[in-house]
């Protein structure tokens, strides 16, 4: 398979760095992109910290997932299905439960959140890359929009 290059243009995944359950995210997320479109950056990392600020958003809250595409930022159930309509095979489908309305899609997620450490697990650290996703792990924001 051909090497992809993120652009500018690439969706980013802001995500809980030591939550296990992120993580499985993440690793789900490039398991199913094929075109390796995504890049992704851990909300407590000091990119991360930018982009919440450059969006407007909490920095101190790490609970929800955050999806960037273009100039807008999305979270929670929102951005779960937004990312899973850019992914490869039969993940896009995935996207009709956006017409779940948000209040409830969002219930069901915190209701994930708030319990997410319980249930899966906490990481001393965040994730460190192999070499080979270590581009699309963002270090510096000048880089990113």
């Amino acid at each position: 398979m051909a090497e992809a290059t993120p652009t500018s243009e690439a969706p980013i995944v802001l995500f809980d760095g030591v939550c296990n359950l992120c993580n499985s995210a993440v690793t789900f997320i490039i398991r199913n992109d094929p075109k390796r479109r995504f890049r992704f950056a851990a909300l407590q990392s000091p990119v991360g910290q930018e982009l919440l600020q450059r969006f407007g958003l909490p920095t101190e809250t790490l609970n929800t997932f955050v999806l960037i595409e273009g100039d807008r930022a999305f979270t929670k159930s929102t951005a779960a299905l937004r990312s899973a309509r850019l992914l490869g095979y039969g993940w896009p489908l995935a996207f009709v439960f956006i017409l779940v309305p948000k209040p409830i899609r969002d219930l069901c997620y915190d209701f994930i959140s708030k319990h997410r450490y319980r249930m899966f697990g906490k990481r001393e650290a965040c994730m460190l890359p192999t070499p080979d996703l270590k581009a699309r792990f963002l270090t510096h924001v000048e880089a990113v929009l």
